[in-house]
């Protein structure tokens, strides 16, 4: 069996990454871990002319300190640690999951295709790519799956 005392969860705090959470606190109460919820805010983007003006840095920071403070965790038992940081989202997923010697990530993906992922990339791609650890990504909700018991075919029935 893996052992696992130690699970990051790098969150954008979407409905996919809170799937993610799901299932990285259903493995922290079976393996008796801790989880370490992460929010990277990305560097700022800088545009030039007329149009959309981005929120200041700080502001940015704020909402994601106060997304990351009032995150719900399913359960209450599960020890949890909240990091935020500022830089390039892949690497510092890395770099936090070598930091606090992480067992297993766990994270949520978009499932961009096309153009898209072409030019934006996939910071879930390129964690599951570069991390020593294992790397379980989440794209749909978690849930229990439900046991179905397939009725006999009859042959020649009408």
């Amino acid at each position: 069996m893996l052992p696992i005392n130690c699970i990051l969860h790098p969150t954008d705090f979407s409905e996919r990454s809170r799937h993610a959470l799901h299932m990285a606190c259903a493995l922290a109460r079976d393996y008796e871990a801790r989880v370490v919820i992460l929010h990277v805010v990305p560097p700022p983007a800088v545009g030039y002319g007329e149009g959309i003006i981005p929120p200041e840095p700080e502001q940015i920071i704020a909402w994601g300190r106060e997304q990351l403070d009032h995150l719900d965790v399913p359960d209450a038992l599960i020890a949890v640690d909240r990091q935020l940081e500022e830089g390039d989202p892949a690497t510092l997923i890395l770099n936090v999951a070598e930091e606090h010697h992480a067992d297993l990530i766990v994270m949520g993906t978009h499932g961009r295709t096309g153009l898209k992922r072409l030019l934006m990339g996939s910071v879930a791609e390129q964690v599951v790519r570069r991390s020593k650890c294992p790397v379980l990504t989440v794209a749909t909700p978690f849930a229990p799956a439900e046991r179905r018991i397939a009725e006999p075919e009859l042959v020649g029935a009408a």
